[in-house]
C-alpha cells in the first residue's frame, strides 16, 4: 500500500502522465500461479477461487496490465497471445513504459496449460464487455468457445462455464442471439458427453433464454423436458445454486405461459429466496413475475412484498396495479395499464396483465354482491365501468357459471339478486373447523409423546442391564466359592 501511495504521489506534479498500479498485474500473475497449481493437481476449488478474485479485481483491469499479463503467461509468438493481443487497445508509450519497467525485474514464466490460455480469453472477454466493444467481444468469444472444443479437462469446466454465459451475452448485446442457438445445442450435447455438469446447467440455462427472449415457449419446454434436471446431479459446484435460481425463474416464466400458475408461483418465489443478496435485479424480476401469478390466482400480494429494500421504485408499477386488482375497479385499472405500458413491456408482462382484466371484474362484482341485496344491471354496468347493459349481464352470467359469485340472474327485471348471508356462527361450520384444528393439534401431540416414549435402542438398555445382574451374581458366587476352596486349602 504504501508503494502505490508513493507512485501516486510522484505523479501527481505532473498531470499529463496517466497513474499505473503494479498490483494489478501482481494480482492476475497470482491468480494464474492459483489455476496452474489447480491444475496440477486437479482441485477445481483453486479454480474457483480464482474466478472469484478475479470478479474482484474486474474494475481494476486496464489494457496494458492486461498486455503484460498476456506476454507474461503465454509463449512468444504463439497464436492465442497473437490473436488475444490483438483485441487489445494500444495505450500511449509512457504507460507501456512503466508496465515494461514494474515487471522487469520478474523472470516470465511461459505457460502452456490450456486453462491459463482459457483463463486469458475469459479475462480479454470481461475487459471487451465492460469497455463496451461487442463487435470485438463477439469475435473473441467465438475464437474462445472454438478453442473449448477441442479441450477435455475437467479443470476446464468451471472456466468454460464462464465463457459460455459471456459468449451468449455477447450475441445479446449485439441483438444476434438467434445465431448461436445451433451452436449452444452442439455445446450443450458435447458437456453431456463429457458429463460436464456445470456445462450442462449454464447451457441449458442459456438456451431457455435464448428461447424465451423469442417467445419461443414450447420450444423451450420441449428442450427442459428432456434436458438432464438439476436435482439429479449430485456433484454440485459452487456456481450450481446460481444456475439453479436461474432454471427455476425460466421455469416459473414457462409455467405461466403455459396458464399453470400454482407451478409458476413455487418457482418465482423459490428463485427470488435462492438468489443471492447481490443479485437485485434478478430478485427484481423474479418478484414482478411473482406478483403478476399471485393476482391471476386470486391473491393478493402483501405490502411488505413492495417494500423490500432497494425495490420499491421497480415495484411501484405493480403496486399500483395490485391496488387496482384489489379494488375491482376496471377504469384505474386501465389507467394504470396505460400509464405503465412502457415498463410492462419491456418486462414482458404486457401479455400477462391483460389476462387480469377478467380478475378485476370479478373482485367488482364481488364486492357489488356483497353491498347489494338487489341491483339493476343498469347500475352494475356503471359500477363496471362496462360500455353496455348487455355486456354486464353476460359478464355476471359468466361469473355466476364459473362460481366466482354467488348470486342469481333474473333476466326477467334485469337485476342481480344475491343470496342471504345467515349468520355463520348459527351453523355447525365453525365447529367442524375448530374440531378439524383441535383433531391436527392433538395428532400432533400423540405423535410427538410416542416419539419420546419409545426412544430408539431401548430394549437393548433394557436387555445389557438384565446381563449385567445376572454377570454380577455369577461373580458373586464364583468368588464365594474360590473362598471356600482357600479355607478348605488351609
Amino acid at each position: 500500500m504504501t508503494q502505490d501511495v508513493e507512485m501516486k504521489e510522484q505523479a501527481a506534479p505532473s498531470n499529463s502522465l496517466p497513474a499505473f498500479s503494479p498490483s494489478t498485474l501482481q494480482h492476475l500473475k497470482e491468480i494464474a500461479s492459483l489455476i496452474e497449481t489447480g491444475a496440477y493437481d486437479r482441485e477445481v476449488r483453486r479454480i474457483l477461487r480464482a474466478i472469484r478474485l478475479t470478479m474482484a479485481l474486474r474494475r481494476k483491469l486496464k489494457a496494458y496490465a492486461l498486455s503484460a499479463f498476456l506476454n507474461f503467461t503465454l509463449i512468444p509468438g504463439s497464436e492465442a497471445l497473437t490473436r488475444l493481443s490483438s483485441y487489445l487497445p494500444k495505450e500511449d508509450e509512457h504507460a507501456m513504459e512503466v508496465d515494461t519497467a514494474t515487471s522487469a525485474p520478474q523472470a516470465p514464466a511461459k505457460h502452456s496449460l490450456p486453462e491459463i490460455e482459457i483463463y486469458c480469453y475469459l479475462l480479454i472477454l470481461m475487459f471487451l464487455i465492460d469497455q463496451k466493444k461487442y463487435n470485438e467481444a463477439k469475435a473473441c468469444s467465438s475464437a474462445s468457445i472454438a478453442r473449448l472444443k477441442n479441450v477435455n479437462r475437467r479443470t476446464v469446466d468451471v472456466l468454460a462455464a464462464r465463457l459460455y454465459f459471456y459468449y451468449s451475452l455477447c450475441y445479446e448485446l449485439t441483438g444476434d442471439l438467434a445465431e448461436i442457438r445451433g451452436n449452444l445445442l452442439s455445446l450443450h450435447r458435447i458437456a453431456t458427453l463429457r458429463h460436464d455438469e456445470l456445462g450442462q446447467e449454464t447451457l441449458l440455462n442459456l438456451l431457455l433464454r435464448n428461447y424465451l427472449h423469442y417467445n419461443l415457449y414450447d420450444q423451450a419446454e420441449k428442450l427442459r423436458s428432456k434436458a438432464p434436471r438439476f436435482e439429479a446431479h449430485s456433484n454440485q459446484q459452487a456456481s450450481s445454486p446460481v444456475q439453479f435460481c436461474r432454471y427455476l425463474f425460466y421455469l416459473g416464466k414457462i409455467r405461466t405461459i403455459q396458464l399453470e400458475y400454482t407451478d409458476a408461483k413455487e418457482c418465482l418465489l423459490q428463485a427470488a429466496r435462492k438468489a443471492p443478496i447481490a443479485a437485485l435485479g434478478f430478485r427484481v424480476q423474479c418478484n414482478k413475475w411473482a406478483i403478476i401469478v399471485r393476482l391471476l390466482l386470486g391473491e393478493i400480494p402483501e405490502r411488505t412484498v413492495f417494500m423490500q429494500k432497494g425495490m420499491e421504485k421497480a415495484l411501484r408499477p405493480y403496486f399500483e396495479l395490485t391496488n387496482a386488482v384489489c379494488i375491482g375497479d376496471l377504469e384505474l385499472f386501465r389507467s394504470v395499464a396505460e400509464k405503465f405500458s412502457s415498463t410492462f413491456s419491456s418486462d414482458r408482462t404486457h401479455n400477462l396483465i391483460v389476462r387480469l382484466r377478467h380478475n378485476v371484474i370479478w373482485t367488482g362484482l364481488r364486492n357489488i354482491s356483497i353491498s347489494y341485496s338487489r341491483i339493476s344491471l343498469v347500475d352494475v354496468a356503471k359500477k363496471l365501468r362496462v360500455d353496455s347493459v348487455a355486456d354486464a349481464e353476460s359478464i355476471v352470467a359468466k361469473a355466476i357459471r364459473d362460481g366466482a359469485i354467488d348470486v342469481t340472474l333474473d333476466h326477467a327485471s334485469r337485476c342481480m339478486l344475491s343470496k342471504k348471508t345467515g349468520d355463520i356462527y348459527s351453523m355447525t361450520e365453525p365447529q367442524t373447523v375448530f374440531n378439524s384444528r383441535i383433531a391436527f393439534c392433538l395428532n400432533m401431540h400423540n405423535e410427538a409423546v410416542r416419539a419420546l416414549r419409545f426412544p430408539p435402542n431401548s430394549h437393548k438398555e433394557k436387555e445389557s442391564a438384565e446381563k449385567r445382574r445376572e454377570r454380577q451374581q455369577q461373580e458373586q458366587e464364583l468368588a464365594k466359592h474360590i473362598a471356600e476352596e482357600d479355607d478348605d486349602e488351609f
